[in-house]
């Protein structure tokens, strides 16, 4: 559904007139498009240290890699802000911190290059997390990265967003987790990712050997793919290189079957309540396409209800769809000794299982219960290389969003650090990112996609 506000605000006399009055302007963001340049202007890496020096390297040198670095981007990399500069972004590395003291050269150089920031604009800091085995001063000066990216992130205007890569004590930052967070936060394919920090655990993962479609040779499984985010998911998906498997009630079969056909991919007529269903998602997967590399959870329904009218119907369907089914098939699919070959679990849960949202109980149990289940799930799929994360979408124009009366779904765009509300393929981008090869050092973490909500963390 198309946001008339953000279209008038955006107009020649519209624009003028809410200048005129104070009304918020938020600006159009910027999406992927395939053959897009990773970013359109200059980058400045800031800070100092062996890790800022391989992130310039990274992100300058050639393709090939050298000196242990990975394949460089070749971009167009300052060291210090230029007055006259408008940046494409701003990556600030943090990691060689272990005084509060120390933030001040590298955050001030940043601040100074902010009012010149090209139009959906990065701004990332690269860090490592605050631990309780730190000396004081160093947990102080971690700690602080993660508020300062938060409070940076809600000044920024035009479309840019403020971002983190956190990484693990002992991990490098060219780690191929880390690489791919980065390059993700860098592109236009996080355009609705504000305000987030992404924790790399671990060294694990493998580069690709082409970025736009790091997917290829895998086989991907999206349930609830008929229509909404489900449908866009499998379009990216199958964008970047995945044979797709298509998942959904045999009521949406029309749907389901075009959504297929259009991604090249096979359609599974499927309840995933049933008791057989991760049996029958692994037979299909594996008698059509060979094996099983990427589950999508991304079915789910809403039943709402305050809790004082809410029905155990209601309430129990709810949990039944949304978190239950996808227990019993990551149960079935870790049983059967298919899900070998560095396999990724995405499940979709939401900023309301983060922060709830009035007369939604069931549905943010559920959504609570899928970011639990995921830091669960990923110890058992490391042994095979494997991880299970989720993303949490915020206010997204989908068909259930377009049902919500008009003023309140007003209030909901305007109520994140973008000030609109996200797209599917906002969503499906994200899914993209953390089924890939290389995010394999992220691992049991929910990926927030909502603009900065001005709710939860």
């Amino acid at each position: 559904m198309g946001d008339a506000y953000l279209d008038l605000v955006n107009s020649g006399a519209g624009a003028a007139l809410a200048k005129r009055l104070g009304l918020p302007r938020p600006a159009p963001l910027l999406r992927h498009h395939p053959g897009d340049p990773l970013v359109d202007g200059p980058v400045l890496v800031l800070g100092g240290g062996p890790d800022a020096d391989a992130v310039a390297r990274l992100l300058s040198g050639p393709p090939g890699g050298s000196d242990g670095v990975p394949d460089g981007w070749d971009l167009d990399v300052h060291r210090h802000a230029a007055p006259d500069e408008r940046y494409a972004a701003v990556v600030v590395v943090l990691t060689a911190v272990t005084h509060p003291d120390q933030l001040a050269a590298p955050v001030l150089e940043a601040a100074s290059t902010l009012r010149g920031l090209r139009r959906g604009g990065r701004v990332i800091t690269v860090s490592r997390p605050a631990l309780a085995t730190d000396a004081p001063a160093v947990a102080a000066a971690r700690q602080g990265v993660d508020g300062l990216l938060r409070s940076l992130a809600k000044e920024l205007r035009g479309g840019a967003t403020g971002n983190g890569v956190v990484v693990a004590a002992g991990v490098p930052v060219t780690a191929p987790a880390a690489v791919a967070a980065l390059r993700f936060l860098l592109s236009r394919r996080s355009a609705f990712v504000d305000g987030q920090l992404l924790d790399v655990d671990s060294d694990a993962g493998e580069l690709p050997a082409d970025w736009d479609r790091p997917l290829a040779g895998r086989v991907a499984v999206v349930t609830g793919a008929a229509r909404g985010i489900g449908a866009v998911v499998a379009d990216v998906l199958a964008r970047d290189g995945a044979t797709v498997v298509c998942v959904d009630v045999p009521a949406a079969g029309e749907g389901l079957t075009a959504v297929a056909n259009r991604v090249n991919g096979t359609a599974l007529q499927l309840d995933i309540t049933a008791p057989d269903a991760g049996a029958r998602i692994l037979e299909h997967a594996t008698s059509r396409h060979g094996g099983l590399h990427v589950v999508v959870h991304n079915a789910g329904i809403t039943r709402d209800k305050l809790l004082a009218n809410m029905t155990a119907e209601k309430w129990e369907s709810v949990l039944a769809v949304n978190v239950a089914a996808q227990l019993a098939i990551n149960e079935a699919l870790l049983a059967s000794g298919e899900l070998v070959d560095a396999p990724r679990i995405v499940a979709m849960a939401s900023t309301s299982g983060i922060a709830g949202n009035r007369g939604q109980t069931n549905y943010a149990a559920s959504k609570g219960g899928i970011i639990g289940a995921v830091r669960a799930t990923a110890p058992l799929l490391a042994p095979f290389g494997g991880t299970a994360n989720a993303v949490a979408p915020g206010f997204i124009e989908t068909d259930m969003t377009a049902r919500m009366p008009a003023l309140t779904r007003q209030v909901a765009r305007r109520l994140n650090s973008l000030q609109q509300g996200g797209q599917p393929v906002d969503v499906a981008e994200a899914v993209a990112f953390l089924a890939s090869p290389p995010a394999g050092g992220i691992v049991g973490r929910t990926l927030r996609v909502c603009g900065q909500n001005m709710v939860g963390r």
